[in-house]
């Protein structure tokens, strides 16, 4: 009886699923009747607007021409008008002269015929009638202003829609991520001369696999994109993944999204755990400030009075989304963050494998600054670089300006120029911790060890502040120098 009851429940599970995903289909196809709806409207509202504006576009050259054809018709006009007048009193002159010789032929005063017929062949020879061009001076004939639509007709006949674009495929084998970059290369399923440009849109997740209908993460959006490839850089890889998609676009209409993809995006994402920090520094997120007044015990108070004497826990931040397995909760209480001179601060995740990359940029006119790693062991007096349990870089401006590479209480000091932004890279199974101008990737210093506990960014200011950037991967030109070996020739792990 109870397995019949069991059964029972399996197959009412079966038909309530079954009964949502088909009201759920119902809902679908209500929307997407509406959405025929609304987008027939829509297109129908497109297309007479566009032919409005086609038939606007006639008009108007309609009545440039009609203005043209005017114009050259009053032109005409005037200068026959202005011969012909021309013409009429000439004629009107000459008549009088031949009326005025008949008369003096006829004379019979033979005494004043010479003066006159003389009169009469000056008046002849300045009469206008001859000294007029008997040519019109313009043509009657206007047909160079008479326009053929014979080919713009037949292309007017052969419009038809435009067709809606193939959703493009993106081709993973062609994509690539590094140095903080995502290359996405696509390809369109057929050939198709009218695309005019495509729209890219991505997002960070930290869910692996298609694409979630409901995220947090908005849709960035790239548009105007001209070939089948595109570069995004600069990028910050805070979350574990990222989504994209693309969609092709013509003159009129854009097609479907291509199937979403999601790439893997790996990176050292970590935050500064504030529990851990000098009570003279201020600690807001990634940015650490020296603050004087910071250890005065009713500074303590009052801040603690308004809920500020700690940054919120990044293991509850929002901004983290699932958290790594390695951020674990401090093991520093209050009265165990660092002290005394030790002005330090750790990050709030461990390295216990693999390699990791991350940047300091510091303010050039702090006093002293460190950047290392360390293990969680690091004593609360203890400063960095001085024990055997931290390995750092290490700037003092103080009295005499040094720059040098400190383990075990022991010190280098480092030829290069000091830069402002300093890049670290931890490779944990081969025992190299190294150094570089984050700029320029020159190498500065590598430490060489066996590493025998998990650790632990760690950081160091005095009368100064720093701000550090996570969420980076291992640049392509870090690897290429350690694979060369570069880092054997330009480090001493015989620290004196």
């Amino acid at each position: 009886m109870e397995d019949q009851r069991e059964a029972l429940r399996k197959i009412i599970t079966t038909l309530a699923v079954k009964n949502e995903e088909i009201q759920s289909f119902i809902y679908s196809l209500k929307q997407m009747l509406l959405n025929v709806e609304a987008n027939s409207t829509k297109v129908q509202e497109d297309l007479e607007a566009e032919f409005q504006s086609l038939f606007s576009l006639l008009e108007e050259l309609k009545e440039g021409m009609l203005m043209k054809i005017k114009q050259d018709r009053a032109s005409r006009t005037y200068e026959l008008q202005n011969q012909l007048a021309a013409c009429t009193r000439a004629l009107e002159s000459s008549e009088e002269l031949l009326e005025t010789a008949n008369q003096t032929l006829q004379a019979t005063d033979s005494n004043d015929f010479p003066q006159a017929a003389k009169q009469i062949k000056d008046g002849v020879t300045m009469a206008p009638a001859f000294r007029l061009s008997l040519k019109a001076k313009v043509s009657d004939n206007m047909s160079h202003l008479m326009v053929d639509f014979a080919q713009e007709r037949r292309m007017l006949q052969a419009l038809k829609f435009l067709p809606v674009p193939s959703a493009p495929v993106i081709d993973l084998a062609e994509s690539l991520v590094a140095d903080n970059c995502v290359t996405l290369v696509w390809r369109m399923p057929d050939e198709d001369s009218k695309i005019d440009h495509y729209v890219l849109e991505y997002r960070r997740t930290n869910f692996e696999g298609p694409p979630r209908l409901k995220e947090e993460q908005p849709w960035m959006v790239i548009e105007g994109i001209r070939q089948t490839e595109y570069t995004l850089t600069g990028l910050k890889f805070d979350m574990k993944y990222m989504n994209f998609r693309v969609k092709a676009c013509n003159k009129a209409v854009a097609g479907e999204f291509s199937e979403p993809v999601t790439l893997e995006t790996p990176a050292f994402m970590f935050r500064l755990d504030a529990s851990t920090s000098h009570q003279n520094l201020r600690v807001e997120d990634l940015s650490v400030e020296w603050d004087a007044m910071g250890g005065k015990v009713q500074d303590i108070k009052a801040r603690e009075k308004d809920g500020k004497g700690r940054t919120a826990s990044p293991v509850n931040s929002p901004a983290r989304g699932v958290p790594s397995p390695k951020r674990m909760p401090s093991g520093r209480g209050g009265r165990d963050r660092f002290t005394a001179e030790s002005y330090t601060v750790l990050g709030d995740t461990l390295i216990d494998g693999g390699e990791h990359y991350w940047e300091v940029r510091y303010e050039p006119d702090s006093k002293a600054f460190g950047v290392g790693v360390a293990y969680r062991s690091l004593g609360r007096f203890e400063q960095l670089g001085k024990t055997a349990a931290s390995w750092c870089l290490h700037v003092n401006n103080w009295l005499q300006v040094s720059f040098t590479a400190k383990h075990a209480n022991k010190a280098k000091v480092l030829e290069p120029p000091v830069p402002d932004c300093l890049g670290v890279h931890c490779d944990f199974h081969q025992g190299l911790l190294s150094f570089y101008n984050a700029r320029t990737k020159q190498l500065l210093h590598t430490f060489k060890a066996k590493f025998t506990q998990p650790l632990l960014p760690a950081f160091t200011v005095w009368c100064g502040s720093f701000q550090v950037t996570t969420g980076l991967q291992v640049p392509s030109s870090v690897r290429c120098l350690q694979k060369r070996g570069s880092a054997t020739s330009s480090s001493n792990t015989s620290l004196t």
